[in-house]
């Protein structure tokens, strides 16, 4: 075999690896640190480009580890689907690890250098194994590694109140982590099978088995507390504005689409549509709490005075976007949720990483803080009016093309109030973005200006924000490229295994 043909294996190997080099290696300097981490989150990322160019060619990619085929052996399974969630997660863990140098070196101990990056590189290899693995047990092991990653990362920050967010997330975390393992076993003493194909084919024997509804609902519910989707999101807010910047943007961005990507999974290839419109019909209850989610996160988003906080509440929001999509449950709805789970990463990555930026300059994220940063930070509070015209929903943003395919999703299914209220949503989110524009650029230069340095932030810091900036527009205009792979996720999804 050749090494492309073990790519799968490779993207979660690397990193485990390379976690150890850099225990090893920060021993003897801290410097060799961050160029370790950085080097191997770009080669996961090269590595992922090229696996999903394989399946949009030739089809899934089926790798048995050690040879051993399942139900023996453990299989990493990728298909257009779950690669491009794959693309997705490491583009932001690249921009985020490029970020990360300065931003870590000023919210974050130097003695505690080493351990972030080995606990870094770890959270991104719990994500990477959640998204490519076939099995459903070491879905849930995978989950824990990236869990226990992130709980440490947000302690990480120099302040009492991230160890309360931290903790918070912690218990809620273990309670989803036991939700899904028992979930995880009811499904296999209905089936006697782990691999996710297998399951899926066996399990249809069983849908009248309460067994397999209860193993339904606690993995809905595990999952859905993972993902922050309303109302199980209460470790959110804290969690995002209390940890380092670097670890903000990191777990805003991936960590949440891949407890999403885990649920769709798991609905859609294991359940399959029959048994969430026939046998269980959950579509209906779903759709609800997803427009629900979208109405909440934007009001509770415009309430807050603190700039990470306003955007914690409105990843509340966007993650009813992609639920909406579930619940409609069609191919077009589909096609928009997860071109949204792209395009809200992008959104809310640059997003947080100008909050970052300002922390950096500034050293507050308060909005009454803020007022004028505009006149010292205009690239900055440029990429954020861009990525903030993307949530939105403004064309030709990806965010608006994202809601386009939505609505028509809901049309089409014939729920008009459904979407009228995602609408409704979408003019929300200009309150909470206009809130932050109005006091950058049109009030007058208190704080922010004559707290701030001259120079606006160092290129590492401002570069990957520029580059999210400019994708939540040119991945807008270029949809047509995404729906190639898009489409067909969607279709793999609604035909099940």
């Amino acid at each position: 075999m050749t090494l492309i043909e073990h790519l799968p294996v490779l993207v979660i190997t690397i990193p485990i690896l390379a976690s150890l080099l850099i225990l090893v290696a920060g021993w003897w300097d801290r410097r060799f640190c961050y160029p370790i981490s950085l080097v191997t989150i770009l080669s996961q990322f090269g590595a992922a480009v090229i696996i999903l160019a394989q399946v949009m060619r030739e089809g899934p990619i089926r790798y048995h580890l050690g040879g051993w085929a399942p139900p023996l052996g453990i299989e990493l399974a990728i298909d257009s689907f779950n690669g491009f969630v794959l693309v997705t997660i490491l583009l932001l863990a690249a921009a985020t690890a490029i970020y990360a140098r300065r931003s870590v070196e000023h919210e974050i101990g130097p003695e505690k250098t080493v351990s972030f990056y080995v606990l870094f590189q770890l959270l991104v290899t719990g994500l990477v194994g959640m998204t490519i693995t076939g099995d459903i047990f070491n879905l849930y092991v995978f989950l824990e590694i990236s869990s226990i990653a992130a709980y440490t990362l947000i302690a990480s920050a120099r302040k009492p109140r991230s160890y309360l967010a931290s903790f918070n997330y912690l218990i809620l975390g273990s309670i989803a982590g036991g939700f899904i393992l028992i979930g995880t076993g009811n499904l296999y003493a209905a089936t006697g099978a782990l691999n996710m194909l297998d399951m899926a084919r066996l399990l249809p024997a069983s849908f009248e088995l309460a067994t397999v509804h209860a193993g339904f609902l606690f993995l809905v519910i595990g999952y859905s507390i993972k993902a922050a989707f309303f109302p199980l999101h209460i470790w959110l807010p804290d969690a995002y504005a209390e940890s380092p910047s670097a670890v903000t943007i990191l777990i805003s961005t991936v960590m949440s689409k891949v407890s999403v990507y885990a649920l769709l999974r798991i609905i859609f290839t294991i359940f399959t549509t029959a048994y969430i419109i026939d046998v269980f019909p959950v579509t209906g209850f779903i759709l609800f709490i997803a427009t629900v989610a979208m109405i909440a996160g934007a009001v509770l988003a415009i309430a807050q005075s603190d700039l990470k906080r306003m955007l914690a509440y409105s990843s509340v929001s966007q993650i009813g976007y992609i639920m909406f999509a579930l619940g409609v449950a069609n191919q077009v709805a589909l096609e928009g949720g997860i071109l949204h789970i792209l395009g809200h990463a992008v959104m809310k990555g640059c997003l947080f990483m100008v909050a970052g930026l300002i922390i950096y300059r500034v050293g507050t994220s308060r909005l009454s803080d803020l007022e004028g940063i505009a006149k010292v930070m205009p690239i900055s509070c440029a990429a954020f009016a861009l990525a903030g015209a993307s949530m939105i929903g403004i064309p030709p943003t990806i965010g608006f093309m994202s809601k386009y395919y939505l609505v028509l999703g809901a049309l089409e299914a014939g729920h008009w109030a459904y979407a009228a209220i995602l609408l409704l949503g979408s003019l929300l989110a200009v309150g909470y973005i206009w809130r932050f524009i109005e006091i950058a650029y049109f009030r007058g230069n208190r704080d922010g200006g004559r707290r701030a340095r001259t120079l606006e932030a160092p290129a590492s810091m401002l570069a990957p924000m520029v580059v999210l900036a400019l994708l939540c527009l040119f991945l807008g205009i270029f949809v047509e490229g995404l729906m190639e792979i898009v489409g067909p996720a969607a279709a793999l999804l609604l035909g099940g295994a």
